[in-house]
């Protein structure tokens, strides 16, 4: 399939979510802690292209970090395969 090695994907995974008023985003700076709604134990978000495809859990290894996928999510109707 040499088609498909031209295929760009963004992936990304979302550890967890949060509200803040604007007036706080506009006071972040460098080393801000940001709290978010999800413990080291809970499950993240596997996005492709802003579409939720997977679930995993992350994998620290000395200085590795890594996700293990642990389910794939059916696909949304109206998706183009």
């Amino acid at each position: 399939m040499p088609t498909l090695d031209k295929v760009s994907i963004d992936l990304m995974v979302v550890l967890g979510t949060t509200t803040m008023p604007i007036h706080q985003v506009m006071r972040l700076s460098r080393g801000a802690i940001i709290e978010l709604d999800a413990t080291e134990a809970d499950e993240v978000k596997i996005l492709a292209n802003n579409l939720p495809v997977a679930s995993g859990v992350v994998l620290v290894d000395r200085n590795r970090i890594a996700v293990e996928v642990k389910q794939m999510l059916p696909k949304s109707p109206g998706v183009r395969s």
